[in-house]
């Protein structure tokens, strides 16, 4: 959810081959986004690097040029997890960006986070997706991959996901891994 709209949003503000702010998802830059392999978006797990240290080298980076996309683009991600003073170090850096940088802050826990941070972004807010949506979206992987699936087994799998695309999914795959392309309600009962 969070990191793929990130690098989704990294895409559209960098991509070759389509000004209108949608990315096409073809063209070099945008692949490479996609592959991980963009030198101008860099994505910190705060949670690992939570120290000022790491945040006055980011501090140091930022004003160094992109190298291939029009912007360099910071994703943090669990950015409530920053200490307190890696926070105020960061804060600096928002309140003055260069021009070329865009930071994109990720967090499932905005209470965490300094409200001097909070006011200077455009905050989303992601909210959890309904089960019927999530029906809906595995139906159309099944069709896709060639799955049968009951429908009770599919309303039980998105029911157990609560909310999150990605654990349901996850849990379809298990089930293909484990009991093939048949699935059935007591299969994801167990």
């Amino acid at each position: 959810g969070k990191t793929s709209t990130a690098r989704a949003l990294a895409k559209a503000v960098n991509c070759l081959t389509n000004g209108q702010g949608e990315p096409c998802n073809t063209c070099d830059m945008c692949q490479a986004i996609t592959e991980g392999r963009a030198l101008d978006v860099i994505e910190i797990d705060a949670a690992s690097n939570t120290g000022v240290d790491d945040i006055r080298s980011l501090r140091e980076k930022v004003n160094y040029a992109p190298n291939e996309a029009r912007y360099k683009v910071y994703i943090i991600d669990e950015v409530h997890m920053l200490s307190t003073a890696a926070s105020n170090a960061l804060l600096k850096t928002l309140e003055e960006p260069p021009a070329h940088v865009i930071f994109i802050l990720a967090t499932t826990e905005s209470h965490k986070i300094l409200p001097t941070i909070i006011s200077r972004c455009q905050r989303f807010d992601f909210r959890r997706l309904s089960q019927q949506d999530i029906i809906a979206k595995l139906t159309r992987i099944c069709e896709t991959e060639g799955i049968t699936a009951e429908p009770e087994a599919v309303r039980l799998i998105a029911r157990s996901a609560t909310g999150s695309l990605r654990d349901a999914e996850n849990l379809l795959q298990q089930m293909t891994t484990y009991y093939g392309s048949d699935i059935g309600f007591r299969q994801v009962q167990e």
